[in-house]
């Protein structure tokens, strides 16, 4: 047997379904799929990864990245996301230091937000080309 990520679903848990909805369909644009039996969120394309926000009672939330999403151009969009009214960390840290809301690395760059939830959501852009990689 052999596992499809392309296929796979993230869960996330939310404290308020409505209000993790709106961020998510409003803000972020994603498409919204309907609402799951159990009353989760669900949004995603049919046969392509889907996001699930889950409500949850006890509030507990990750205290790391919960989910990345690959963009082709990171400042442009963190500009545009922060037009919507998202609020981007800053991290001045021995090992993760950011400028301008993003942290550059030799492969990657990336930018850190919390949706509604309190969830660690990222951006992130492979700054590799396919011909850096070795096989």
């Amino acid at each position: 047997m052999t596992l499809v990520l392309s296929k796979a679903t993230t869960v996330l848990p939310v404290d308020d379904a409505e209000r993790a909805r709106r961020f998510y369909a409003e803000t972020l644009g994603l498409p919204h799929h309907g609402v799951a039996d159990d009353g989760s969120e669900m949004f995603g394309s049919e046969g392509g990864p889907m996001l699930q926000l889950m409500p949850v009672k006890d509030g507990k939330h990750s205290e790391h990245t919960a989910l990345s999403f690959e963009v082709s151009e990171i400042e442009r969009t963190v500009r545009e996301m922060e037009s919507k009214g998202v609020q981007f960390q800053d991290y001045d840290l021995p090992d993760l230091k950011t400028e301008n809301h993003i942290c550059t690395t030799a492969s990657e760059k990336c930018a850190w937000f919390m949706d509604t939830e309190h969830n660690i959501l990222c951006l992130h852009e492979d700054t590799t080309s396919v011909a850096d990689y070795q096989l």
